[in-house]
């Protein structure tokens, strides 16, 4: 007999009048829509307050809207002199938002704010097809509300678009399993293919959890279950190996550079740079781009040991550091943990609670989904030596959302001993209580980190241990009003800290490589401190990754308003200026709505243009002014950006303007 849960109580089997369905699927629109709105107020109001945001993205996008071979390749720059360091998918979005909608802050961010809604509302119909609305709405609403969610749906890194394809899968995935079928099996290999196409190996993050929920649950054979998931596979390589083919069959000669390979290959991108050195280190796996030991603060290699240097000697806990306890530190935890204990703790409730089940039981198939989802993912994060930037934790925020929500609809269900779905009460008694414990003490210890809101952890955590007592009472003795009540606490103990966490980052402007959640004003209490990093100097700002020091709280404000002038004056070159680096080069061209070529792209130590194919362009008039003192690039060896620098000061009389070494390319030196 089917039973539909409404905030805790069963009502009717699945022949119920048909006034009694119609009513509950009016309060679910209603519920959905009251979700959809609030979730589209949250990253949609005052969208434009951070700017550019990563100005490295952004000027792609705006190249993407000015060339459409910019566009096709995710060239930095309409004169296509390199790509960003990540596949294009993203960049198509942002680039064509641009082409509709002008060149500009909202028609840049205004799709990411677009994908965030559509996350919330893809969750909610995987999560509600086999565990209720209620469990959907709970998902929903605790992915829109995850801090790290509310800072990336509204930034222009590729991450956003990522999120969207992998919940996407989830749903297809959810279908496939239901009837076994091989068209939602083959399009979730579409989905994780474009993923592929925008973040590269991390869409693959999910695939075990994908992959083993329809090898387990799928009701039919198990040959048809090998075959149609290696029929999936199949349609991941379609999906994504169209565009690997197409950048390896176009001539490099008249395409941009691959930023982040060594050898101008996008297969050697996506295994070296974006694949092995992301896992094991820099240092590994090839990419062009610098080590540890490099310049930091720009989004490459100084990240970890910033952080730590900036924590002071002995807090070992702010950097990044791999291990186990990485997710709940002070890099990762504030972003996504929130809610990470009680997700783990449903999961375990979960599988002993369907231990035994039939092989197609949905509630089993649910937990190996989200929970297969969860562990790979968060292993991988915890332990990856390479790059650790925090908000990568984004795209464990959909597994955490679903596993709590779920959980606590099934323990909720489980705890009535009238209940046929469980004959074993006291799990879902000490399993409810033991996510609700959980979560209100590490709230408490997360919000302990910082001096924002002192009062609020103490409210959550006695909001925590009473709703935790009350899920001790056995089921058959409170009456209505009693569970109304206790699971209106519950629901606040749960969600209040991360909500307060995610609305306080709703509310500043965010900008630079690495951004970071959380209010503006929160400050470092020792253990546990977290510094952000500003775009275009490397130094941490105390306000959380904000760009506070620079004026206008603008990605185009780290240019020098005499070189806007200069460029905006240049006309019938290729590109206006070239100089070393994207953090020069990507403000500027934001600001000119010139091409601006980054030398060695986006931390300057690419291959790329060598010095004999920048001195043709020089020959053939098609670059105007050199610009020196770019981030990066003059100080690594290795770098074409020395020798071009050393012939361009040989052959060309240096100018200064504003804080600015300028070489007028056209005006060689006289013999």
């Amino acid at each position: 007999m089917t039973m539909t849960l409404i905030v805790g109580q069963t009502v009717g089997p699945a022949t119920a009048p048909v006034e009694s369905r119609r009513g509950a699927a009016i309060w679910e629109r209603q519920a959905l829509a009251v979700l959809l709105i609030g979730s589209a107020v949250l990253y949609l109001w005052n969208l434009s307050v951070s700017g550019w945001a990563n100005s490295f993205y952004a000027a792609s996008a705006q190249a993407g809207s000015m060339s459409w071979k910019a566009w096709l390749f995710a060239s930095l720059d309409p004169g296509n002199s390199i790509t960003v360091d990540k596949p294009p998918a993203a960049m198509w979005v942002m680039g064509l938002s641009m082409r509709i909608f002008g060149v500009n802050s909202w028609a840049l961010l205004v799709p990411e704010a677009l994908m965030g809604v559509a996350s919330v509302a893809l969750l909610y119909a995987a999560v509600r097809r086999w565990s209720g609305p209620v469990a959907g709405l709970l998902a929903g609403a605790a992915l829109a509300l995850t801090p790290v969610a509310v800072l990336m749906f509204r930034y222009d890194n590729p991450d956003a678009l990522l999120v969207l394809t992998l919940t996407a899968a989830a749903y297809t995935t959810v279908r496939a399993v239901e009837s076994a079928s091989w068209r939602w099996l083959a399009l979730t290999g579409v989905l994780l293919g474009f993923g592929f196409l925008t973040k590269m190996m991390q869409a693959f993050l999910v695939l075990p959890g994908l992959a083993l929920v329809y090898l387990v649950a799928a009701p039919t054979g198990i040959g048809r279950r090998i075959r149609q998931l290696l029929g999936a596979g199949a349609a991941v390589v379609v999906s994504a190996g169209w565009f690997v083919l197409l950048v390896s069959l176009w001539p490099a000669s008249s395409r941009p550079y691959i930023a982040g390979s060594t050898n101008n290959s996008l297969w050697q991108l996506a295994i070296g740079y974006n694949g092995i050195s992301r896992i094991l280190g820099r240092n590994r796996g090839g990419g062009g781009h610098p080590t540890a030991s490099g310049v930091g603060g720009v989004g490459g290699g100084g990240h970890t040991a910033l952080r730590a240097t900036a924590l002071g000697g002995g807090h070992a806990i702010g950097a990044n550091t791999p291990g186990i306890g990485r997710l709940f530190g002070a890099g990762f935890g504030p972003e996504i943990s929130w809610l990470l204990p009680a997700a783990l703790v449903a999961l375990l409730g979960l599988s002993i609670g369907t231990w035994g089940r039939s092989r197609t039981d949905r509630t089993r198939a649910a937990a190996i989904l989200w929970g297969g989802w969860v562990i790979v993912t968060g292993i991988t994060l915890s332990f990856m030596s390479g790059t650790d930037h925090s908000y990568y934790s984004l795209v464990l925020a959909p597994g955490i959302a679903a596993l709590v929500a779920i959980g606590a609809r099934q323990f909720w269900v489980w705890r009535s001993p009238a209940s046929a779905d469980q004959p074993r009460p006291l799990l879902a008694h000490v399993a409810l209580a033991a996510m609700l414990l959980a979560t209100g003490i590490w709230n408490f210890v997360l919000l302990g980190r910082s001096t924002w809101a002192p009062g609020l952890r103490w409210f959550i955590l006695l909001a925590g241990v009473l709703a935790a007592a009350a899920m001790l009472v056995p089921a058959s003795l409170p009456r209505r009003a009693l569970v109304v009540t206790t699971a209106t606490i519950a629901v606040v103990a749960a969600g209040t800290g991360s909500a307060a966490w995610a609305i306080a980052t709703d509310g500043s402007a965010h900008t630079g490589s690495s951004p970071e959640a959380g209010p503006a004003t929160a400050s470092a209490t020792g253990n546990g401190s977290r510094t952000g990093r500003a775009q275009g100097n490397g130094r941490g700002t105390g306000k959380r990754g904000r760009n506070a020091g620079l004026p206008g709280r603008r990605g185009e404000s780290d240019a020098n308003p005499a070189l806007v002038t200069l460029l905006e004056a240049t006309t019938g070159n290729r590109w206006a200026a070239a100089t070393n680096g994207s953090m020069q080069a990507a403000p500027l061209q934001l600001a000119s709505g010139k091409s601006v070529m980054a030398i060695g792209g986006f931390s300057g130590s690419d291959p790329a243009p060598t010095l004999a194919q920048f001195q043709t362009y020089v020959r053939d008039g098609e670059v105007r002014y050199y610009l020196a003192n770019g981030a990066g690039g003059t100080r690594r060896s290795g770098n074409r950006g020395p020798s071009i620098s050393t012939w361009v000061s040989t052959h060309y009389t240096a100018t200064i303007i504003g804080n600015t070494t300028v070489y007028d390319l056209t005006s060689p030196k006289p013999n």
